[in-house]
């Protein structure tokens, strides 16, 4: 199952409802902060708040869950047709764009990362499976655990991400990095 897709369903139908996380968190019983990672892709809930969540924005579970399975042989993703996003907002400034989101059911998760000068996110996170990237504009300090490494165009990182790390920019210039998230 596309579990990006999800959680992008999940929050472009709670916006078209003009629900806040608050209201859901009420509805559900869930806390704010898990629809938010939820929203975010940080988590991937649980059946039963799955249903819940698909119950507080008035769609069966069935309804939620649609066509996330599908998997075509192929997607073409025009430049226009990027998702702009922003996981871990407001801890993290960084701004993503998904290169692959109308591709259900994939191994990878392919984005674009714009770092803006003085960005940052506030505490290094981890996650699940591997990331690899590579800066395309500017430098990018990559923090990995206890190490730190200075990065510039051109330079690539291959990492696990069940360690705590994060991306910083300390230039003049914004950065970008082409990221791609691999599940295990």
């Amino acid at each position: 199952m596309n579990l990006v897709a999800l959680a992008q369903r999940i929050g472009r139908l709670r916006k078209e409802r003009q629900l806040t996380l608050q209201q859901i968190a009420d509805l559900t019983g869930l806390t704010k902060s898990m629809l938010s990672k939820i929203e975010n892709f940080r988590i991937t809930p649980s059946l039963q708040s799955l249903g819940s969540i698909a119950a507080a924005l008035g769609v069966t579970t069935a309804e939620l869950l649609d066509g996330l399975d599908d998997k075509p042989s192929v997607v073409v993703l025009k430049e226009r047709e990027r998702l702009l996003m922003r996981r871990d907002y407001p801890q993290s400034s960084l701004i993503y764009q998904a290169l692959a989101h109308t591709r259900p059911n994939k191994l990878m998760e392919p984005f674009i990362v714009e770092v803006p000068v003085g960005s940052m996110k506030r505490a290094p996170l981890s996650h699940e499976g591997e990331e690899f990237f590579i800066v395309l504009q500017g430098n990018i300090d990559y923090e990995y655990n206890d190490k730190l490494f200075h990065l510039q165009e051109g330079d690539a990182v291959y990492a696990d991400g069940n360690t705590k790390h994060r991306l910083v920019n300390t230039g003049a210039l914004p950065a970008k990095a082409l990221i791609v998230f691999a599940k295990q």
